[in-house]
């Protein structure tokens, strides 16, 4: 099939141009490769767009550097990829090739002018396909079946994918969590090369386990994938509590559809107590930001709740207002979420954190002067004015000193 969307049609900056005349002229092959296909053929603009050629490393060093195209980041030569930069614009191309060795972690690699091969070293039938720049699909694998079917397998045979890379089984819950229409859709032999190749996990790097973990819980399904992952036995092995609170999972992910919580928000439904945060970081290397966020939320979760009467948002507006620290406000918020207290969140999100109106200074014109009193004086004033709701002003908290 031919394809010529709006989408595909709107890749084609000068930059693009550019880059395939030089191909073409040292007839070259170039096609786009993996997620952005899969992408256009969804009707989606492509967030980055990789490509893929028959031409070497050195063939396009070669060919880039005497047209005087600006090569940066070297970094990914090795793996067969060089990045030009045209037009104020980044081309990300790698050579065809095939996986020699693999440890389940890194490959090494060979270069090939064979698509097919090629395609038969990645993970999913829906990232397996390339495109041509004329947008002939060139498809080895029934992966754009699959995915007008919304189906998610693995090119060939599963076990012999995930033991090329074993966070591959983590990829496969993220886009089974992206594409997937129906919760319980795994084909059987899929399900049972993840259960029989999860401990491969263990030597996966905790970064790299995080960020699809992070996309995992963001995606749709997610208390039916967070399940399977300890049904599986993946749990384990990607620093998740063995005896997650998946009761509490249950709720939260209803509490929490259509919020666009955080997702270690979602993740700590998972978390009975403290060590459980804290065992996930040493596992995964969360950021300190995430593990803060783990903890107060299960410091917090269950006394911090609203209040009854007509000012249900108080609790939550005095703990920021009584807080020493910074980003007190995003937590709550992210509480507020957790809890699915969608009405309040909205109203969270619309106020303004109101600033004190008296100050010391105030004090010592009315001739308080030791520092000491000072002190004792603001206090008082401040629990005065909390009680009013913060709405005293600076005229009304000084006449209660008065008296």
């Amino acid at each position: 099939m031919r394809l010529q969307t709006p989408q595909f049609q709107a890749l084609f900056t000068p930059g693009l141009r550019s880059v395939a005349e030089l191909f073409e002229k040292k007839n070259y092959e170039l096609r786009i490769a993996g997620g952005a296909v899969r992408d256009l053929l969804s009707g989606m603009t492509p967030q980055d767009i990789d490509f893929a050629t028959t031409a070497t490393p050195a063939e396009m060093k070669e060919m880039f550097t005497s047209a005087g195209v600006r090569l940066i980041n070297n970094k990914g030569e090795k793996h067969g990829t060089i990045t030009a930069r045209l037009h104020e614009q980044n081309f990300e191309i790698t050579t065809l090739r095939i996986d020699v060795v693999t440890d389940g972690r890194h490959a090494e690699v060979e270069f090939t002018t064979d698509w097919e091969k090629d395609a038969e070293r990645r993970d999913l039938t829906v990232n397996s396909m390339f495109l041509g720049l004329d947008g002939m699909l060139y498809d080895f694998f029934n992966g754009y079946e699959d995915l007008k079917n919304k189906k998610i397998r693995f090119v060939g045979k599963a076990s012999a994918r995930i033991q090329e890379d074993y966070l591959r089984i983590l990829r496969y819950f993220r886009f089974y969590g992206r594409i997937a229409e129906k919760p319980d859709d795994h084909e059987p032999a899929t399900v049972e090369a993840i259960k029989e190749n999860a401990k491969g996990l263990a030597g996966i790097s905790g970064e790299r386990i995080w960020v699809e973990l992070k996309k995992i819980l963001l995606g749709n399904h997610v208390n039916h994938l967070v399940r399977l992952l300890y049904e599986l036995d993946v749990a384990q092995y990607i620093g998740l509590p063995l005896n997650g609170g998946l009761e509490e999972l249950d709720r939260v992910t209803k509490n929490i559809q259509n919020l666009c919580p955080k997702p270690m928000t979602v993740l700590t439904s998972l978390f009975k107590v403290k060590d459980d945060v804290t065992n996930l970081d040493l596992r995964l290397k969360i950021s300190k930001e995430e593990k803060n966020l783990g903890l107060f939320l299960v410091k917090h979760r269950q006394e911090l709740t609203k209040a009854v009467g007509p000012e249900p948002l108080r609790p939550y507006q005095d703990f920021i207002m009584d807080s020493r620290e910074a980003n007190t406000n995003s937590k709550i918020l992210e509480l507020l979420k957790y809890q699915g207290e969608e009405h309040l969140l909205k109203e969270l999100q619309q106020w303004t954190v109101p600033s004190f109106p008296v100050s010391g200074h105030d004090l010592r014109k009315m001739g308080v002067s030791s520092g000491k009193e000072i002190g004792t004086a603001l206090q008082q004033l401040r629990e005065e004015w909390k009680k009013s709701g913060y709405h005293m002003d600076k005229e009304e908290l000084l006449s209660c000193l008065k008296k």
